[in-house]
């Protein structure tokens, strides 16, 4: 099927990013909406059957069917492809359905896959778990020593998978040195940029292949609905991702689809006053508790890289308590604004417990080879007044005992 785009590509590209993330893939009815329509159809009519035949032959543009596009998830596939600048984007249920189209449509029994070690828990159960169910070969290296990814090559291998940074220790991954030894064997370069956002980040400039984003995250940015995108070249998608997704049916729902369009209006300007917010308490924790990690931070041991791949340091903090879990739970319970859950990326501040929670599913000499500890507290900073998250930040640590 033709991808329906109701605007010149030409011209969107040339937009700054923040007009992009409001207008790119515009689609408007014949009544004229200022705001994106809703469109909650399951199929399509057709004016005759021949129109009918000519849409599903790929030889006339429109649609036929949701699971496999709709006016609402193409207006928000052509705006994230505008910004990432891809070709395509393909909307998915959730940020796992993404990862998990981005790698299987393109792999078969007897390939071979390089990972980072530092990734998502759940991007970690695929790569160590349902790849090798399918005959896939993994490999899992430190991401951080582009030595390694050149070292795990095989004659089989087909694909890099990395995050950058990644969850939670915000370990930075040299994406173009990495993705120029990915194409030297012929593989490809698969990144998920969830953490950074296309607003401080954009993979494809480093040499990326595929970009994925769990959408609940900041595009969504206030913790309502459940999406992931894939981004990627034309070619790839009419011989890989496409038929991947028409056939297994891992589609966003158009109401979702229709949620992430009103949160990338925003996109920017949310990120940049969590950034903001980020800088501010990572500068008050540093030397205040041990191993606080923020790009944006003179101690960051990959600052140099961090700058030189991204725009900004981000809207994570993390940070270490020497008293484990014990003295982390203490912490936690004692945060009167900031909420206890496993999100991030929301205009509400959020404290997380990697080790019970996000990344359990690890084992835990992996858990602890990755440097999440008992102790590790992951802070994604909200849009809340940066002087009211540090008080209650302190007062949780007074109350931990610091």
């Amino acid at each position: 099927m033709k991808r329906q785009t109701p605007q010149n590509r030409d011209l969107t590209a040339r937009w700054a990013p923040q007009t992009q993330m409001v207008r790119a893939g515009t689609y408007r009815s014949e009544l004229g909406e200022m705001a994106e329509a809703v469109y909650l159809t399951s199929g399509f009519a057709y004016e005759t059957a021949e129109e009918a035949e000519a849409r599903f032959e790929g030889t006339a543009e429109g649609f036929t069917y949701s699971r496999q596009s709709n006016p609402g998830l193409a207006m928000l596939e052509e705006r994230m492809a505008v910004l990432e600048g891809a070709d395509i984007g393909r909307a998915t249920a959730t940020g796992m359905a993404a990862m998990t189209a981005s790698l299987l449509c393109q792999l078969k029994a007897g390939d071979h896959v390089v990972a980072a070690r530092a990734l998502f828990g759940s991007c970690r159960w695929l790569v160590d778990t349902l790849l090798p169910r399918f005959g896939i070969e993994t490999t899992v290296i430190d991401g951080t020593d582009a030595g390694a990814w050149e070292r795990a090559v095989k004659p089989n291998t087909r694909v890099f998978f990395t995050e950058s940074p990644s969850n939670p220790t915000l370990e930075i991954v040299d994406l173009k040195t990495v993705a120029d030894i990915a194409h030297s064997h012929g593989a490809r370069l698969v990144v998920d940029n969830v953490f950074a956002t296309p607003v401080l980040q954009k993979p494809m400039d480093l040499g990326a292949d595929v970009v994925t984003y769990s959408t609940t995250k900041h595009i969504d940015g206030q913790g309502r609905c459940l999406g992931g995108m894939v981004l990627a070249s034309r070619d790839f998608d009419e011989d890989h991702l496409f038929p991947y997704y028409r056939h297994t049916g891992c589609a966003m729902s158009p109401f979702n689809a229709w949620v992430m369009l009103k949160g990338l209006e925003t996109l920017s300007l949310r990120v940049h006053a969590m950034c903001d917010g980020a800088e501010a308490i990572a500068g008050f924790l540093d030397g205040r508790v041990p191993g606080v990690r923020h790009p944006s931070l003179a101690s960051f041991p990959q600052k140099a890289l961090s700058d030189a791949q991204m725009t900004r340091g981000g809207t994570i903090v993390t940070f270490t308590l020497d008293g484990g879990r014990d003295q982390a739970f203490r912490f936690l319970n004692a945060l009167e604004i900031m909420d206890i859950s496993n999100n991030l990326g929301d205009s509400r501040s959020i404290a997380t417990h990697p080790w019970s929670t996000t990344h359990k599913a690890l084992a835990e000499e992996d858990r602890l080879a990755l440097g999440i500890t008992p102790g590790l507290i992951r802070l994604s900073i909200g849009l809340e007044a940066p002087r009211d998250l540090i008080k209650d930040i302190d007062r949780a640590l007074a109350a931990a005992g610091l």
